[in-house]
């Protein structure tokens, strides 16, 4: 009879990792405690190795592109609202001049 598929938490997935990572029993033991197979286990603990580092990160590192994002947007907007001025400006002075602006490329 074929099993059905499990779908575990990542509370449990962290717990059997923790456990496998402190070494106070066999990867063996720590699947057959749990019901599933020594491969799951050993992914687990390797993933957790590989990521833990990830906590100790900086939390706002995230939101630190995010404002230099908003600042760099902010700016071009500033740029484009000084252009769209010269443009009228430059269009008024034209007018002022007699300058056809619908013989324009």
């Amino acid at each position: 009879m074929k099993r059905k598929r499990r779908h575990l938490t990542a509370e449990f997935k962290s717990r059997v990792a923790l456990e496998a990572l402190k070494d106070e029993k066999s990867i063996q033991q720590i699947a057959q405690d749990n019901d599933i197979a020594p491969s799951q286990v050993s992914a687990w603990k390797k993933e957790l190795e590989e990521r833990i580092c990830e906590l100790f990160e900086r939390k706002n590192a995230a939101s630190d592109a995010a404002k230099k994002s908003e600042i760099q947007s902010a700016r071009l907007e500033r740029k484009v609202g000084q252009l769209v001025i010269e443009k009228e400006f430059l269009e008024k002075k034209c007018e002022q001049l007699g300058i056809d602006l619908s013989e324009r490329p």
